[in-house]
């Protein structure tokens, strides 16, 4: 049975979140974008109000909150300000390697430190040469007796800059691509970590983004969360479960994208009349309407499969590149609709235009995704139709009839070339369509 009611918990949470991301984050976001700065003030806040780290398990002294409670917070906070949302989110996608990896003692030992108090933990697979390709990695690690030594460059690092913790994908042998992988918990505060320079963005400059290098960093192996040839799938399973986020960072840009819209269509008049009296206006804003409803109902597909065990791999890899394409249709929308206006700094529009452009890109990229719904649909997909060469499209005679008879023109054959139905106890020497053979074809009844 199908439900879409959310829980009074869930729906007073999104409540909250709301009222936060109202109170906390819309009013600061216009001048830390500005400024190219994170307001760390505000991550604190929303540590302090269940927002950050939520989703430690209670075991480990967290709140235990599913993915899709994460995705209702999510969606809110990026309504405000799409910049926050990614570091607000980010311990989220930064734990989930070491909630996943079988090393219980580094669990019992992190964990409660980051339900307990305000820290941040940050994900990095990236390299100034690897993104998209995790098997292509150079940052090595090499065994040295109780440790493994790192060296190498992590980029792209969100909350890089502020975290007190990295959750680290290295290689043991850059050429033996997946089968080198492993993956370690590691803190800030060892010798040899170095964090870069702030990376200037075109948009999501409320979220710190910088490059972390290693030179010869011990890590102790009791900080490994996958031994070599187990990284990489650790790193695709982490993102199977934080990329319904991703899509809900969409969805939550998308609707402030439309609903300033909205504000701006009813009050902007033109040739004497509110411009959301003209069809125009009005099948955008019903468009917008449509994307924004149609992405968060994938995303919420992805959540709940996670929450309830599943294997969310292929479903928040649709959310994921549905609603972040989407996303970017709703906002070069609502900037058509302000017109001039939306072009300036002066209204949001601008802002949610360069902050939602990233969303195709981090945590794979849209071709990334089309790649693993693409080799679902070519390899595990089963159709519930029979295959063409099987299916006679009964035109010259009634199927029914067919049926019940038993004599020789109930056999049916089709040509696999142009499609044609012969019936006959044996297939025509040649097509009278497509000319090709008789061994073209096929007996389907």
């Amino acid at each position: 049975m199908l439900d879409f009611t959310l829980t009074q918990e869930q729906l007073q949470l999104k409540e909250q979140a709301r009222e936060f991301a109202l109170k906390h984050v819309l009013p600061v976001a216009a001048y830390y974008d500005e400024k190219d700065k994170t307001p760390v003030d505000v991550l604190k806040k929303a540590f302090e109000a269940g927002f950050t780290s939520g989703d430690i398990p209670k075991q480990y002294g967290g709140k235990g909150i599913g993915m899709l409670e994460g995705v209702i917070i999510s969606e809110e906070i990026a309504a405000a300000c799409p910049g926050i949302a990614t570091s607000v989110f980010d311990n989220s996608l930064g734990m989930e390697p070491l909630i996943l990896s079988d090393n219980e003692a580094a669990k019992e030992k992190y964990l409660p430190e980051l339900a307990g108090g305000f820290k941040l933990i940050s994900f990095a697979t990236s390299e100034p040469t690897a993104g998209s390709d995790v098997s292509g990695i150079r940052c090595t690690a090499q065994e040295d007796g109780e440790d493994y030594i790192l060296n190498g460059t992590k980029y792209w690092v969100t909350n890089g800059g502020l975290a007190d913790y990295f959750s680290i994908f290295a290689t043991t042998d850059p050429k033996s691509a997946h089968k080198g992988i492993c993956a370690f918990l590691v803190e800030k505060a060892w010798e040899g970590v170095t964090v870069g320079k702030t990376i200037p963005k075109l948009g999501q400059r409320c979220s710190n983004t910088v490059g972390i290098h290693f030179d010869n960093v011990r890590v102790p192996k009791a900080n490994m969360l996958a031994p070599p040839g187990k990284g990489f799938v650790l790193a695709m399973k982490t993102f199977s479960r934080t990329r319904a986020a991703i899509g809900a960072f969409a969805v939550g840009a998308a609707r402030s994208a439309m609903e300033y819209a909205l504000d701006y269509a009813k009050k902007r008049q033109a040739f004497g009349a509110p411009i959301s009296n003209f069809q125009a206006i009005q099948f955008k804003l019903a468009e917008m309407y449509q994307k924004v409803e149609t992405s968060r109902l994938l995303v919420w597909k992805a959540a709940w499969e996670a929450d309830n065990g599943m294997d969310p791999t292929l479903s928040a890899s649709i959310a994921k590149f549905y609603a972040t394409e989407k996303a970017l249709e709703v906002v070069n929308e609502a900037l058509q609709i302000f017109g001039g206006y939306g072009y300036t700094k002066m209204y949001p529009i601008e802002k949610l235009f360069r902050d939602i452009r990233l969303y195709r890109i981090y945590e794979g990229t849209s071709e990334i995704q089309r790649m693993i719904v693409s080799g679902f649909v070519l390899t595990n997909y089963e159709p519930a139709m029979p295959a063409l060469e099987d299916l006679p499209l009964h035109r010259d005679k009634d199927p029914e009839t067919l049926d019940r008879k038993a004599d020789e023109d109930a056999t049916v054959w089709r040509c696999r070339i142009c499609g044609y139905v012969h019936y006959g106890d044996g297939a025509p020497e040649q097509c009278p369509y497509c000319f090709f053979p008789q061994k073209a074809f096929k007996q389907c009844k």
